[in-house]
């Protein structure tokens, strides 16, 4: 991949806009750094990037519906159920209020919120005038029951039926490239039962707007897509694909299974393929970056919150359609309303002062895990975000016990991580639980080798309570 064009191609796509707005920075239910007294964001200032193949004019910010404001949230896992119950008339109030805003694009999937994101926000946008807003959802066939060419029809019209419409506006093939045999799958899932055909004849008939795809894991595949895109074989009118600072150059260091944006990107943007960005804050891992790291962004910028720095990066390529995120909490929505009410891009030595950030944390040797639950659940009962998501606080935190290093903080690092392991994971969900079956792998969007890191903080985990 020519990461030479890094810096000099991402600048050359740099488009206009004005001021953003200042907030100050406190903590949130989710560990998101936001704002103690938050800032109104303005009505009628939403950045708009126009579709150059239907005209649609969506708002740069999207609206993810995957983690949907959830009334069991918090509640102790091993005493509940583990299912969702989404919380409609919070998911009504906060997609009204970002329309009242000028946010127009909402995506979803069948799999989303354990299969219940799209009826909820079919409810909620059911409420206003279909002009009023653009719908993304999938064909979100991972399973090999829904292969068959009757099952992925029946998902589909599903879709229409819980988001009360008889179209669906941007319409993609999910996660194309997982699994560790990427072509077999994306042939038994698309080509194999003529789906691909079947969704083109859709679209032709109007009940699809725009065919396109969300892409993980193997390049090949991605490189493939794009080939019959320009062979006209098949046209995308759009792609979806992870973007952020961090994984702009690093993506392939931190997963040899993952790609670097600055190469999908830039395959985009010589096609003239508008792109829609996912994971602009790596599932909040870029929001909720350490204190020494947080320190040198204020000293910078000291009225810009952590979260906007990564918002505006995503949103300043040209190109760029429109930057999805997952807003569970309405601090959420104000904050980002407020960094694309308008968008202020990135200059030239923002650019590099955020080259420096990824290369800081990089160097943590964090896990990235995202926590999108796409491994959940697992057949044994492990919380394998819950796992991962404790060790990289602890590094975050300052609480990674070190010996090896005659580090004079370990016993209260030790504890700190002993303890807030059983606090975060209740013992019969943790590492030790884990019998390397594997079935998590291949729905890792990040390519985690779960099994292998699970048996790794299993190890440490008893080391330290060996002590």
């Amino acid at each position: 991949m020519a990461k030479d064009i890094s810096r000099r191609s991402f600048l050359k796509a740099l488009g206009g806009g004005a001021v953003a707005s200042s907030v100050l920075l406190a903590a949130c239910k989710d560990g998101r750094q936001t704002t103690a007294k938050q800032q109104e964001p303005e009505k009628g200032k939403m950045t708009y990037r126009v579709n150059p193949g239907t005209k649609d004019r969506v708002s740069l910010l999207g609206y993810g519906m995957m983690r949907l404001p959830d009334k069991n949230a918090g509640k102790d896992p091993s005493t509940g159920t583990g299912e969702i119950e989404i919380d409609q008339e919070m998911v009504n109030r906060q997609v009204d209020y970002a329309i009242e805003h000028g946010v127009n694009y909402f995506d979803t999937s069948p799999a989303y919120c354990q299969g219940k994101s799209e009826r909820a926000t079919g409810i909620a946008l059911s409420r206003h005038k279909r002009s009023e807003y653009f719908i993304a959802t999938k064909m979100s066939n991972f399973s090999p029951d829904t292969w068959k060419r009757e099952a992925s029809i029946e998902m589909f019209e599903n879709s229409l039926k819980e988001l009360q419409v008889d179209y669906i506006d941007y319409l993609l093939l999910h996660s194309i490239g997982q699994g560790q045999d990427a072509l077999g799958m994306f042939n038994s899932r698309y080509m194999d039962n003529g789906i691909l055909d079947w969704l083109v004849e859709q679209k032709k008939k109007g009940r699809i707007r725009n065919l396109g795809f969300s892409y993980h894991g193997d390049v090949k595949i991605y490189d493939m897509l794009l080939k019959w895109h320009d062979e006209d074989r098949y046209h995308w009118d759009f792609v979806q694909i992870e973007l952020n600072y961090l994984d702009w150059n690093y993506a392939n260091e931190i997963n040899d299974r993952n790609t670097d944006a600055v190469y999908l990107y830039g395959e985009l943007k010589k096609r003239g393929i508008p792109a829609v960005i996912m994971e602009p804050l790596l599932g909040g891992r870029l929001a909720n970056v350490p204190d020494n790291i947080v320190a040198k962004m204020k000293q910078r910028e000291p009225e810009q919150s952590v979260a906007s720095w990564a918002f505006r990066f995503a949103g300043t390529p040209d190109g760029v359609l429109t930057v999805l995120s997952g807003m569970t909490y309405m601090e959420h929505l104000r904050e980002n309303l407020c960094t694309y009410s308008p968008l202020k891009p990135l200059t030239d030595d923002e650019q590099k002062f955020l080259m420096e950030i990824a290369g800081d944390i990089y160097n943590l040797k964090t896990i990235p895990c995202n926590d999108c639950k796409y491994c959940m659940p697992c057949p044994y009962g492990i919380d394998i975000p819950g796992v991962l998501l404790h060790y990289n606080r602890c590094i975050k935190e300052g609480n990674m016990p070190n010996k090896g290093n005659q580090d004079p903080d370990y016993r209260r690092a030790r504890r700190a991580f002993l303890i807030g392991y059983d606090r975060s994971v209740p013992r019969l969900r943790q590492a030790s639980h884990c019998i390397g079956c594997g079935q998590c792998v291949d729905h890792c969007p990040q390519g985690i080798r779960i099994p292998r890191e699970m048996q790794r903080i299993d190890k440490f985990v008893e080391e330290l309570k060996q002590e």
